[in-house]
């Protein structure tokens, strides 16, 4: 088929709302947003059989992909269409949003002659699992387009992947969509290209990419601010002894976890804490977004309810709840979406199924640590409504989050090929059963608990860094101090630019300020946050390994076993065993057994 004119791309799209699903570029009411024009003229150029669209959430897929299935339908190319979505609420929500541009999917199907009434159908990705051969029958009789969205979940297991294979290999057209496309295993995409690189390594090759940058230049979607919380941890291991840590202090990954996890109790300080500073940001945004809202993380029920017990004690007013088992989920979100209430609280349904654009402030509460749930729990935040809007999003100081969030504007392909490196620490690794957790719909008793046994004892809570577009600022401050509550009071509205503007402005004022800091804030380190940089676990290997070689060495000069010389290292400089020992305890073992082997020249 030749490609079409642009002049009539634009004729052929025109019935669609200028507010369809979502606002217009500003000043653009009844044209479509420049990267969905963008995709249309390449998708029409090409005319290609598959095509995968990759678009940061919020930027408008739905819209992309109703205007190209009106196209296709309206010159005949396909004569029904069938949608595929990851859950029963978004499910309903693409039949909905396609009724208002004209195409009629039933999202009730589920067997037997459709409708005359309808254009296609809406379904899920479990669904299609069920019965492939009903679609592929469907898909036969008729010049079918599919709208895969997310495609990513439908490497989620083998058989859907499978079904999808086998259920829509008869479609005319297949258009995947997907906001992140990468996962964490190396389960192939059904419909996805993989091209070979320079390494040996395959990756998912997209037609047309419109990511978080892009989109954040172009205004479709808000600036996420990242304020990050450090703090003293203290908890009792299985084995009875108590330990101490400092968030954003160089530890290793098991003491990164139960750190980690003790300040996300409710019963210490750490959460308190944090959750008054959301609810006084989220203050400051509704001077300027009146409806804004703000979305809380949780890993369990039994937290989820302790953090609405506390948010209730901090603002007087309950959260909603949404719990991943309630029946009543969906309508739970739907509710509060349509209202001005100030704060919701979630078990782990972050996923493509909350679609709630006032949403303008999270707490990322919650001990998942793929980048791919990370990605999907910030794009809540993300879907701006109007110009100048901004996101703000609260976590922990550990060093994996703050690598996700760094890399916000990095586009990543899935890969299906990586390689096995012994100690390989790589965050993007296969981490399959955490992906599965922070997808899965039940609540559950996942076990947990039992693999990580031990106690929270007490947390503390102290503003720790700001991030934004790559860079950190800001110097550590108590909680409710005059420093904390100048990055608190960041205005709701701005442009990027203002945005980092007014944090350098910000954070020079801090330092300006710092020697006048009172003595009881002595302990706080007077460094500013680009001069703090937190080790990540790829650190603490290398230094291990640093340390163990050089006592190899020494032990080769003196005679001595190695297990006695790690005892004498312990005993000299204090510390647990070298796999629990903190960045700076190994360095100094390192200058020890330095200064030893030094001593015998």
């Amino acid at each position: 088929m030749a490609p079409t004119p642009l002049a009539e791309t634009v004729t052929t799209t025109s019935h669609l709302s200028p507010a369809f699903p979502g606002r217009a570029p500003w000043g653009t009411a009844g044209k479509l947003r420049a990267w969905q024009q963008g995709a249309m003229d390449r998708y029409l150029e090409q005319q290609p059989r598959d095509f995968l669209a990759v678009a940061t959430p919020g930027a408008g897929k739905t819209t992309f992909a109703l205007t190209l299935a009106s196209w296709l339908l309206h010159h005949h190319v396909v004569q029904q269409v069938t949608v595929v979505a990851p859950t029963e609420h978004l499910k309903k929500q693409w039949a909905e949003a396609a009724a208002r541009v004209g195409i009629k999917l039933d999202p009730e199907y589920s067997a037997g002659p459709l409708g005359r009434e309808y254009h296609g159908v809406a379904v899920t990705y479990a669904g299609v699992g069920v019965r492939p051969m009903l679609h592929r029958n469907r898909c036969e009789q008729r010049k079918t387009l599919v709208i895969l969205d997310e495609i990513h979940h439908a490497g989620d297991s083998k058989s859907w992947g499978e079904a999808c294979s086998e259920a829509f290999e008869p479609a005319t057209r297949r258009l995947a969509l997907t906001g992140t496309p990468f996962r964490s295993d190396t389960n192939p995409i059904p419909f996805v290209t993989y091209a070979e690189g320079g390494d040996g390594i395959r990756r998912s090759v997209a037609d047309y990419t419109y990511g978080y940058g892009s989109a954040l230049g172009d205004g479709v979607v808000r600036p996420v601010i990242f304020l990050s919380y450090s703090g003293n941890m203290r908890w009792r291991t299985k084995a009875g002894d108590e330990v101490a840590a400092r968030l954003g202090e160089p530890m290793t990954k098991d003491a990164v976890s139960q750190a980690w996890r003790t300040a996300l109790d409710p019963r210490g300080e750490w959460m308190p804490s944090v959750l008054r500073a959301a609810d006084h940001r989220l203050t400051e945004v509704r001077k300027a977004i009146p409806d804004a809202g703000g979305l809380v993380i949780a890993s369990d029920q039994d937290s989820a309810r302790a953090y609405a017990k506390l948010l209730r004690q901090i603002t007087g007013h309950g959260p909603t709840v949404v719990l991943s088992d309630d029946t009543g989920a969906s309508q739970r979100i739907e509710d509060f979406g349509r209202s001005e209430d100030r704060w919701m609280v979630a078990v782990r349904m972050v996923s493509e199924g909350v679609d709630v654009p006032r949403l303008a402030v999270g707490v990322y509460a919650t001990t998942i640590s793929t980048p791919l749930f990370f990605a999907q729990a910030v794009g809540r935040f993300v879907r701006s409504r109007r110009r100048g809007e901004t996101a703000s999003v609260f976590l922990p100081t550990i060093p994996m989050l703050l690598g996700f969030a760094h890399e916000m504007e990095v586009e990543r392909d899935h890969v299906l090929d990586k390689p096995k490196k012994a100690g390989d620490e790589d965050p993007y690794a296969p981490e399959a059963d955490l992906l599965a957790e922070a997808e899965r719909q039940q609540d559950e008793d996942t076990g947990e608990q039992d693999a990580l046994p031990f106690e929270a004892l007490e947390s503390d809570a102290v503003f720790d860094r700001v991030m934004y577009d790559g860079a950190e600022f800001g110097m550590q401050a108590h909680p409710g101090s005059e420093e904390e509550q100048d990055y608190l009071g960041i205005p709701g509205l701005l442009e990027p630019d203002q945005v980092q503007m007014l944090l350098q402005k910000r954070q020079a004022r801090q330092i300006a300020h710092s020697r006048r800091r009172p003595d009881e804030e002595a302990d706080l380190l007077e460094v500013p946050a680009e001069r703090r940089p937190v080790v990540t676990h790829k650190e603490l290997l290398e230094l291990r390994k640093q340390l163990n070689s050089l006592v190899g060495a020494y032990a080769h000069q003196s005679g001595k076993p190695h297990g006695v010389i790690h005892t004498e290292l312990r005993r000299t400089c204090g510390g647990p065993p070298t796999a629990e020992a903190t960045a700076g305890q190994l360095r100094q073992r390192v200058a020890k057994v330095r200064e030893w082997a030094t001593r015998m020249r």
